[in-house]
């Protein structure tokens, strides 16, 4: 019996039993047969005292086992960079002599063009990077390209600010990349909701996706277009909430939570609960269990109601 993922996806069953391990300081070796990935990913060792008992390896430990390696590899590549970079440096003054306009709009099609592309704008970035990540998993691939990027700026002087949706707080992933990162020139604030991914270098180039599957990117470079989005960041940005504080989910003295005001608000917009943990940045079941909390908090028996009650309990007046 396997069960196979990578850690980063770790199922459920794995995780249950892991927080369990966590809680209690070990746990029965046939308890975990159900997840054997557990043992696999060494996140339960044996115990010395009893081989019928697992302890947990700590989270802490975990993470390292599993970053140190990502890190050996970014050191490897930032050298070869390094010996590129000087490989064509002589033909760099010939280019410039010779060289276009730059497309004010240009078309980026498949991930090698546009993280391609992402390498040459952080590579001439030397002011402030501004991002916008709407939640999702990040794979160990997508953590090592962040890793790799976003080091070398840091170690220019560049400023970075993200913006991520509430639900990041919850993420191992989303916070074990961000514990990389104790500079004071990064800032990290989450938001209820986000729109799409954005990347703005300096205010010379920003970079958007045209595709849900993000396999096509537009890289823009029109000063106006640029200044635009950067305005864009800003708003949200004001709105947002440092990631060092608390978690925001706080509840309101309506008994409604910051994150049920926002549910509430793309449910009386007519949203499926599909529709509203995509753009809230949840699991759908997450998204059905805070709807149902919401709905005992208002007396609610049924969705209509539920929508009715909303609109009359006027919670959606409440300034936030």
């Amino acid at each position: 019996m396997s069960h196979p993922h990578a850690m980063s996806e770790l199922c459920e069953e794995g995780s249950r039993l892991y927080a369990k391990a966590l809680r209690t300081g070990r746990i029965a070796r046939v308890e975990v047969e159900p997840a054997p990935c557990l043992m696999e990913f060494a996140l339960l060792h044996p115990d010395p005292d009893d081989a019928n008992w697992l302890r947990p390896t700590p989270p802490s430990v975990a993470l390292a086992q599993r970053l140190n390696p990502i890190e050996r590899e970014i050191s490897e590549r930032r050298r070869l960079s390094v010996e590129l970079a000087e490989a064509f440096e002589p033909f760099m003054t010939l280019s410039a002599q010779s060289a276009t306009p730059t497309h004010a709009i240009s078309v980026l099609e498949g991930l090698d063009r546009i993280n391609a592309a992402l390498d040459v704008a952080t590579a001439e970035c030397r002011s402030e990077v501004l991002t916008v990540q709407p939640t999702s998993r990040r794979l160990e691939h997508t953590l090592l390209q962040g890793l790799e990027r976003d080091r070398p700026l840091l170690e220019r002087g560049v400023r970075i600010r993200t913006l991520y949706q509430h639900t990041a707080r919850y993420s191992p992933e989303t916070l074990g990349y961000v514990s990389q990162f104790s500079e004071g020139k990064v800032e990290y604030r989450t938001i209820d909701e986000l729109v799409e991914r954005l990347i703005i270098c300096d205010e010379a180039v920003a970079f958007i996706p045209v595709r849900d599957d993000r396999q096509v990117a537009l890289e823009l470079r029109h000063p106006g277009l640029v200044r635009y989005l950067i305005k864009v960041f800003e708003f949200m940005w004001a709105r947002a909430v440092p990631l060092s504080t608390g978690a925001p989910y706080e509840t309101a003295p309506d008994g409604i939570t910051d994150i049920q005001h926002s549910i509430a608000k793309l449910l009386v917009e007519g949203h499926v609960d599909e529709a509203i943990a995509r753009r809230l940045g949840m699991n759908v079941r997450t998204c059905r269990a805070h709807i149902a909390k919401l709905a005992q908090a208002l007396g609610s028996g049924s969705r209509a109601q539920l929508g009715y009650l909303i609109a009359q309990s006027g919670m959606l007046d409440r300034d936030h």
